[in-house]
């Protein structure tokens, strides 16, 4: 999955080059930012997106401008053929611009546009104008006024909506770290996000697959550690859980945290099986048979014959089994990534994090 960031022209610029540095570590591809914010001032607005922009640009990272014809004549820029130059890859238009202008502008640009106002008539508009309706991303707003988010139903219900015409669509998590104010109470698409901001995460993961948001990003201005790491995982296609392991087993199970597990393609409701696993060890001695727990790390002994050596981590609860050994299981708080981790998304198991 993809996951992005936001950046601000009103964060320090020091500050900012030490976002873009840390997103380019987490392999971030893309950043967010609004040029029309009134409450942002700054000395040399041209000059400060610009560097924003080039910032970006040296780290990989393509930009998504939010901007107006007004915001044009405010960096003195006689056409958006020139922010280009910058590093500005893509542009988000809310207002001010016709049909015509629109696919115009799709031509150079990826266009991102106001998920909640966009119409059908507005599509078929731009569809008569040759639009290549790819090339256009429904960007849903983040909302910095509490209690003013959509729900998770009405993003799914919208996301479904604009799909049918082809549509990509992206949508926003707070952060856990550096807030942005002036209010300093998360910057959510989903309302509901704001009052969990700790499940940064979590809020990635449920935006992409179960509200069906091909982007997602941090709507504010930094996070922690824990969760730079996390996007950085997310960008290459895992997730990374905490496990205990049982004590006292005669085998050493240690080389099941040593790569990445990817469950089958034909992944099962109760069973996370990994592809990788059944060519760990070629001998398994039956221990530890015991009831299987949700959440359980699992492997099939000799007993399972041709399955020997496969690892499991459990859905839901399971009654034991002689042929399968419970080696460890992943700890109560990274349950809730589980299911998330399936078909092509990667699990890496920890012990001790």
């Amino acid at each position: 999955m993809d996951a992005g960031i936001s950046l601000f022209l009103g964060t320090p610029p020091k500050q900012n080059e030490q976002i873009i540095e840390k997103a380019r570590t987490a392999n971030v591809k893309y950043a967010f930012t609004s040029l029309q914010i009134p409450e942002e001032t700054v000395g040399d607005y041209e000059s400060a997106v610009k560097k924003l922009a080039y910032k970006c640009k040296d780290a990989g990272i393509g930009l998504i401008a939010d901007i107006s014809p007004e915001t044009l004549k405010k960096m003195c820029c006689p056409s958006l053929k020139e922010i280009r130059n910058w590093g500005i890859t893509s542009v988000r238009l809310d207002y001010g611009y016709s049909a015509r202008e629109t696919v115009e502008i799709s031509r150079q640009f990826t266009v991102f546009l106001n998920a909640s106002t966009i119409t059908g008539k507005e599509i078929l508009e731009w569809k008569n104008e040759g639009a290549e309706l790819s090339r256009f991303v429904a960007c849903h707003n983040f909302y910095p006024k509490p209690y003013t988010g959509l729900s998770g139903e009405k993003v799914k219900e919208i996301n479904g909506w604009l799909k049918g015409f082809g549509l990509q669509t992206m949508a926003f998590v707070p952060g856990d770290g550096v807030l942005r104010g002036p209010l300093q109470e998360g910057l959510p698409t989903v309302e509901e996000h704001r009052f969990h901001k700790e499940d940064v995460l979590l809020h990635l993961l449920s935006l992409h697959y179960d509200l069906g948001c091909d982007k997602v990003a941090i709507g504010d201005i930094d996070v922690s550690d824990r969760v730079w790491k996390g996007i950085g995982n997310l960008n290459e296609g895992i997730i990374e859980v905490e496990a205990e392991m049982e004590s006292g087993l005669a085998s050493d199970y240690g080389y099941i945290t040593e790569g990445i597990h990817h469950d089958r393609v034909d992944g099962s409701s109760y069973l996370f099986r990994s592809v990788e696993s059944r060519g760990y060890k070629e001998k398994v001695s039956p221990e530890n048979c015991a009831k299987r727990r949700e959440g359980s790390i699992c492997i099939s002994n000799e007993r399972y014959l041709r399955y020997e050596g496969e690892l499991e981590i459990v859905r839901r609860d399971l009654p034991e089994d002689e042929r399968v050994n419970v080696v460890g299981r992943i700890v109560p708080d990274d349950l809730k990534y589980m299911p998330f981790i399936q078909k092509e998304m990667g699990v890496r198991i920890c012990t001790g994090k």
